[in-house]
Parts: C-alpha cells; structure tokens; sequence
C-alpha cells in the first residue's frame, strides 16, 4: 500500500476520481509495494484499483490504451526506500571517499529495480527468493549485474559477504528465463585476475545469448585506502597483457558464438599504451556507459562532424582552453590538433588535470573536482570559453563531486564556462561556435 502524493488534472486516474490523499492497495487484485508493481500491472486496457480512503475501502475501475499511464505520481520515484548494499567489497570507491563530502554520495545502491530501471549495477546479495521470482515472472529485461568473479569462493571473500557465492547459480535462472543481462567485472590486481578471470568469462560466455556483454575495468582506488585490502594499481604491462587475454578470449566467442562479448575498459588501453579498436569492434557499443568504446565513439563522431566543417569559418579567431582528466589527455590533444588543420585560427590549449583530490591514480575526467580545477588552471591563459566534460558533474548538472559549482568556478577563474558531452559532434559544434 502506497500513499498517492498527486492525481495529474485530467488523467485517466483523475476522471475516474483518484485523489490526492488515497492510498492505493491494489490494482487488478496484486499488492503494491513499489514503482515496479506498479509499472507491470497497470499495463492492462481495464485496470482496477483498490482504494483505502480514510475509513473507506473501495475499487475503482480505469479503462485506458493498453500501455498508456494512469496519472498517479508518489513521494519517491521508487515508491518505497532504495536498498543499500550488504557488501564490503575489497575495490568499493566508496569506501575509498574523504570524510565530509555530502551525504548522498556515501550511499551504497545495490538496488534490483534500479537496474531495470536506471541501469545501475547490483551485485544480486540483497536479494530474496520473492525478489528472484519477481524478475523472472515479470520479465524485467535488461539487468545490469556486478559479476567480479563465478569462482563462489573468491566472490564471498571479494565482496566480504558470505551469501555473495549464489550468483552465478541466480544468473543460470535468469537465463533459463531469457532475461537479457549485461555484467561487469571490476578487476584487482592479483586477485581476480589471471587464470580466475578466465575462468569467470568461460562460464559467463556459457549462458550466451542472456548474457550480451561482460566489462572488464579496472579497480579504481583513491589515495584514502589506510586500513582496506591492500590493492595495487594496474601497470602498463599489466593492462596489456589483460587486453590481450580479454581479446583473445572475445575472439573465441565471435568464432564460436558469433559476438565478442568481452570488453575491456577505454582506461585498460589509455594506461597500456594500446590503440583503440575500430568501431566495429565493439559490437553496437552495448557498455559504452561504463566507460567501453566511449573513446572510440567519440572519435568516429568527430570524424564525421569534421567532414562538415566547411559550414563554420575556418579564418575566425577562436580562443579557447579544455580541461580533462590524465587518461583522456592524449585523446583530446589529438582531436584538437586535428581540428587546427582545418580551422586555421583556432587558439585552443588543453590541459591536463591531476587529481589531488581523490589521488593521482584516478585518471578519469568523471572524478575531477572543481578546487582541482581551479587549482591547475588560476594562472594558465584560457581564452574566451573554458571546456570540461559534462561528466565532471553530478546528475542534476549543477555540481562537482567536491560540492562546488560551475558558478562560482566561473567567477574564480573569470572565464565562461561550457560543458561538451562525451559526443565527437557536440564537441566540435561547441568549440567552432561558442569560441
């Protein structure tokens, strides 16, 4: 049963005289406990609701298009709390987070239907039988799932949790079920590497096609680890060799199956020292959101935005700076220094920023924060517009990691701030005509 927080004017709901208030108990005689009950059973042409009004119980019947919306809105987006994570898993970059950052970012999420969806990662520990048979009955397709390792032994150690070891058997009957699954592997150095990761893509390649893609990242750890697993950052030589395991065994599977599968991260090649992959490689780029083929895309993107590019003014002064993390450095020199062959007077420094705050192994743009920001960039020159990545923000848009704002590091830098998205087009339409 779930309060009802508003009835939209002149929905379906409210023609059939839902009000603010009521609390909604049923619909064609299933509970309701949250968003995805709800979402699944009003799906339904003839839809009927039970009611709890003050003292009154009742039902009201709603016909409707099959798939159309009934206009009820609830307190949360989830109808209930988020489930938190029981884990304590030896990589967590939340447990690697300084003292005194905002609340929510101290939230561990380990939340099914947020999966389906948000397309967040669970790891499947906080789960119930209801909950397994739930997705299966409803289909929920696709899931997103934090795998790190099959072996059931090594997967309770990693994740300090003693139930951790069912997954795989859980992802058997999720297959059996034919719901689709994306997985992750976040990789340690020495512990779930090697001949174990073999073996995790092994059975993981064996529930093909419910499992479509599997990434292989690398662990990511910050300078705060005093009293956690002692965990070692991935070498150049490291990251080969793991590119070279991951797309060995990718190959097997497109000769076998007909899909790679397997991908390793953009941040394995960028430390490895390794070129990218072509386009085609990556399948449709299925992982492109965490971090697989983003690269890649960018600059495919780039090289067909560049091909229209007679349309801006290649003789116009242009002077503007970017400003991104250690790993996408290289990446995005290369692209501005491919745009000045063409756009002859454009005056563009990028810079590269090191991450202080969370240490120098985070390479990533995504972790830059804005003292960091302002920090490496007060004294350099950086013309009209400064550029950053749209990653460098929250989800709302409206602040860094560290709580500050793109506001106040405008005015602290005394340059007009734009924000590109990792999209080769957006970026070279931004930077020809913002400048």
């Amino acid at each position: 049963m779930v309060c009802i927080k508003d009835v939209i004017t002149g929905s379906p709901a409210d023609l059939a005289g839902v009000m603010r208030g009521d609390y909604l108990v049923r619909i064609n005689g299933r509970d309701i406990n949250d968003v995805l009950d709800y979402r699944y059973y009003i799906t339904e042409p003839k839809v009927r609701l039970m009611i709890h009004r003050g003292p009154d119980l009742f039902d009201i019947v709603i016909r409707k298009p099959r798939y159309d919306d009934i206009g009820l809105e609830f307190e949360t987006f989830l109808m209930d709390e988020k489930r938190s994570c029981r884990n304590k898993c030896i990589f967590c970059f939340i447990d690697q987070l300084p003292p005194g950052m905002r609340d929510s970012l101290y939230f561990k999420d380990d939340d099914s239907r947020l999966s389906f969806l948000m397309g967040n990662y669970i790891t499947l520990t906080n789960m119930e039988e209801r909950d397994i048979a739930r997705i299966i009955e409803m289909k929920m397709s696709p899931l997103n799932i934090s795998v790190h390792t099959t072996n059931p032994a090594l997967r309770c150690e990693m994740l300090s949790n003693r139930f951790a070891g069912s997954c795989y058997e859980t992802m058997k009957r999720f297959a059996a079920a034919g719901i689709e699954m994306h997985c992750q592997i976040v990789l340690c150095r020495g512990v779930n590497d090697g001949a174990e990761l073999m073996r995790s893509m092994r059975e993981l390649a064996a529930l093909y096609p419910a499992v479509s893609s599997v990434s292989v990242v690398p662990a990511g750890l910050t300078k705060y680890r005093d009293k956690l697993y002692p965990l070692q950052p991935f070498s150049p030589e490291d990251c080969r060799n793991v590119i070279a395991q991951v797309e060995g065994f990718a190959e097997e599977c497109r000769m076998t199956l007909g899909k790679r599968i397997f991908f390793c991260a953009d941040e394995m090649y960028v430390t490895g020292r390794q070129r990218f992959p072509d386009g085609r490689y990556y399948e449709g780029y299925p992982q492109i959101e965490n971090g697989v083929g983003l690269l890649r895309s960018m600059a495919d993107e780039f090289v067909e935005a560049m091909e229209d590019i007679d349309r801006f003014d290649p003789f116009r002064l242009r002077s503007c700076s970017i400003a991104t993390g250690v790993a996408a450095y290289g990446f995005i020199s290369m692209l501005i220094e491919e745009m000045k062959k063409k756009c002859y007077n454009l005056d563009c420094r990028v810079y590269r920023i090191r991450n202080e705050f969370f240490g120098e192994n985070i390479t990533v743009a995504g972790l830059i924060t804005g003292r960091d920001l302002y920090r490496q960039l007060r004294n350099q020159p950086l013309g009209k517009v400064l550029f950053l990545p749209s990653v460098m923000l929250r989800h709302e848009g409206d602040r860094f990691l560290d709580d500050t704002t793109p506001q106040w590091l405008e005015e602290k830098l005394g340059v007009r701030i734009v924000f590109t998205d990792n999209d080769g087009f957006d970026f070279v339409s931004k930077i020809l005509t913002l400048s």
